[in-house]
C-alpha cells in the first residue's frame, strides 16, 4: 500500500474529495494533534477507515496546538506528525488545519462521515450542527479512551526522575 497523500491546500483536497464521490467513493474525515501516536489513535484511524472507502485526516498545526495550552506541546513540529501519519495504512490523505475546530475545513471538505474518537459522543461533538449541515454522518469511533498522549509523557516524565 502506498503512503498516503499530504495535500496542504484545502481547495485541492476538496477537487480529489470530490472525485472520489463522484466515482461513488464515501469520503471519511477525522481529526486531532496525533503528538504522540500511539494503540488509541490507530484504533481511531482504523475505525474510521471502515466507515467509508477513503480516509481523509486534518493535523492541527504547531500553532494551534499551541493554542490548545498544553504546556511543552507540541512534541514533534506538524511536518514530523505528517510524515509519521501518512505511513499508517488506514490513512490515504493528510491536511493541516489552524482554527480551534475544523467547522471550516468541513464546510469547505463536505464529507460523507465525520469521525471522532470515544472521548465524544454524537451528542458533544463541537462541530456537530456543521457535520449535520453538510449531512455528514457522525461516526464515533475507536476503543475506549484509555489511552493519552498526556498520560503516557506523564509515565515517560516520571521514568526520569
Amino acid at each position: 500500500m502506498e503512503e498516503a497523500k499530504i495535500i496542504l491546500d484545502h481547495h485541492e483536497l476538496r477537487s480529489v474529495i470530490s472525485e472520489h464521490q463522484r466515482h461513488g467513493r464515501k469520503v471519511v474525515f477525522t481529526n486531532g494533534c496525533f503528538d504522540l501516536i500511539h494503540v488509541g489513535h490507530i484504533r481511531c484511524l482504523k475505525g474510521a477507515k471502515e466507515e467509508g472507502d477513503v480516509l481523509v485526516v486534518g493535523v492541527n498545526s504547531d500553532a494551534s496546538v499551541i493554542a490548545l495550552g498544553k504546556e511543552g506541546r507540541p512534541l514533534m513540529p506538524e511536518q514530523e506528525r505528517l510524515e509519521i501519519l501518512s505511513s499508517v495504512v488506514y490513512v490515504d490523505y493528510l491536511t493541516i488545519f489552524s482554527d480551534p475546530t475544523v467547522d471550516g475545513i468541513l464546510k469547505l471538505l463536505r464529507p460523507d462521515v465525520f469521525a471522532k474518537g470515544t472521548d465524544y459522543t454524537v451528542e458533544n461533538v463541537p462541530e456537530r450542527d456543521t457535520a449535520f449541515s453538510i449531512q455528514a454522518r457522525i461516526a464515533i469511533v475507536g476503543d475506549p479512551k484509555d489511552h493519552s498522549s498526556t498520560e503516557y509523557m506523564k509515565r515517560i516524565n516520571r521514568m526520569g526522575e
